[in-house]
């Protein structure tokens, strides 16, 4: 009996001692995107990289060489909800940068029961409070009944904030109009003195623009450094994670487009400040001992003067200039005034389905004549009911991503494909700048590099999707992936 009682207690032990190791984690998860970075930018800018950021990533980590972004539109507070959340705005609710619920206009992540933390201007004014859907960040908390930290840093406001979900312990961005990084009150009272230090100690570089310049690449990872030391971040014997987001590469390809010095300065900078960022890691969290993925929230389409010039097809949509004509001759036609037509935004537009009843007139005969005169735009491939996307005629890639793209109540009534190259953007000879939100691959294809904790090398070119990353997270640390997740965990990586 004893020898039996003997056996069970040992195979008890040895179970235990299975469940601790299937129950191993890193010490910090490190989720960096870079804002309308190209999947080829890994490849096109090598003469630019050393041998510790971007090499390091390619040389030590797994690549996925063929992640696609599977919704439209392809913008920046979509991608990054749908990186950290797993799923798309058919089930966060992030559906633009900016958006209408209902008739009334919203940032995506606007509010008004915040304050702002550390100025007094409304640029503070934000939280996650739109986001429909739990983050890896989220999931991490439940899984260590909130004892990790979560932290987001960013230049964005929504670069910051998204990404690092609900529960975060903080948030920071830059406030443009102070001059400053700031949080709001949805995460504290008052901005930590490692904060103020930090905007007092860099007020001079603070104070020009970090939008536009590479100072914004160095200002984000400088914060972030702060973040990992101040918030003893992997350190504490909890996974914890830093979410960073480099804000400063979007806005200078919107401004110079593709091929201009600025943009390679910005992305020689990007790859310094992560080869020293690598190398503080390794320090203090331990080499090996911290998980890190590099993901992009988007791509961006060459200047369309720039391809002209080699006789490649292509043009600029100025799709605020057909709203106003639209809404003269919507106004004209149903006799209903100009606001019966709310707005559009990245391809998409919004009627006023409260306004259309008020006046007695027929939502689809409204609709209707609306697509009718979109579809006027020789440039125009689809014009589409967005409600009805599922039974369109259009190719299959296609109709997924709006099908993933569309939440009824804030996406919008009818969506707008504009042939290959056409940019939504200015359109004008002198236009050097890009834009993004298509679906095609110059927009749609992002890298997607992971590296460190369990990660062995290698790379796949085996198709996968932005949506991926979170369930290959969660699958990593042996968590519940986020509740709306639709992604699957990539088995080339968690095998």
């Amino acid at each position: 009996m004893k020898k039996a009682i003997f056996i069970i207690v040992c195979m008890i032990g040895a179970w235990c001692q299975t469940v601790q190791a299937q129950m191993e984690r890193p010490k910090l998860v490190v989720g960096l995107v870079v804002d309308q970075m190209r999947w080829d930018y890994l490849y096109y800018f090598q003469d630019l990289y050393g041998e510790d950021g971007i090499n390091r990533l390619l040389r030590e980590g797994f690549s996925c060489e063929n992640t696609m972004i599977p919704y439209i539109p392809t913008v920046t507070a979509i991608g990054h909800a749908s990186i950290f959340t797993g799923t798309t705005p058919a089930l966060h609710g992030i559906c633009g940068n900016h958006f209408f619920i209902g008739n009334k206009g919203v940032g995506c992540c606007d509010d008004d029961q915040v304050k702002s933390v550390g100025s007094d201007t409304d640029k503070g004014q934000k939280s996650p409070h739109l986001m429909l859907s739990t983050t890896i960040g989220d999931q991490l908390k439940l899984a260590t009944d909130f004892r990790s930290r979560v932290v987001g840093v960013a230049v964005k406001d929504r670069a910051a904030i998204l990404p690092a979900g609900h529960a975060a312990d903080a948030a920071y961005w830059f406030d443009s109009k102070a001059q400053r990084f700031v949080t709001s009150t949805y995460y504290m009272e008052s901005l930590p003195q490692w904060v103020e230090k930090f905007n007092k100690d860099n007020k001079k570089v603070l104070s020009g623009d970090l939008y536009n310049s590479p100072d914004g690449v160095t200002m984000t990872f400088r914060l972030a450094e702060q973040a990992l030391e101040n918030y003893q971040l992997g350190q504490r014997g909890e996974t914890d994670m830093l979410t960073v987001s480099i804000s400063a590469t979007d806005a200078i390809g919107h401004k110079v487009g593709l091929r201009d010095t600025l943009l390679r300065e910005a992305y020689k900078c990007l790859d310094t400040e992560l080869a020293a960022f690598l190398r503080i890691l390794d320090n203090t969290v331990g080499k090996g001992q911290y998980l890190l993925f590099l993901a992009a929230d988007h791509g961006a389409a060459h200047n369309y003067n720039y391809l002209k010039e080699h006789r490649i097809p292509a043009g600029g949509w100025e799709s605020w200039t057909d709203l106003k004509s639209l809404r003269r001759t919507v106004a004209a036609r149903f006799h209903a005034g100009e606001d019966i037509l709310l707005g559009e935004s990245s391809g998409r537009f919004y009627l006023d389905h409260e306004k259309i009843a008020e006046r007695g007139l027929k939502l689809q005969e409204v609709k209707q004549f609306v697509m009718d005169e979109l579809k006027k735009n020789p440039d125009v491939l689809y014009v589409i009911d967005f409600a009805d996307a599922a039974n369109a005629t259009l190719p299959a890639l296609l109709r997924e991503r709006m099908c993933n793209g569309y939440n009824p109540n804030r996406s919008g009534d009818i969506v707008v494909v504009m042939r290959s190259q056409m940019v939504l953007t200015t359109n004008s000879p002198d236009y050097k700048g890009t834009s993004h939100g298509a679906w095609n691959p110059y927009d749609a294809h992002i890298p997607c590099v992971f590296m460190g904790w369990h990660v062995e090398h290698g790379a796949t070119n085996a198709q996968t999707a932005m949506t991926d990353i979170a369930a290959t997270v969660c699958a990593l640390l042996h968590i519940q992936m986020p509740n709306a997740c639709i992604g699957t965990a990539i088995t080339a990586i968690t095998k």
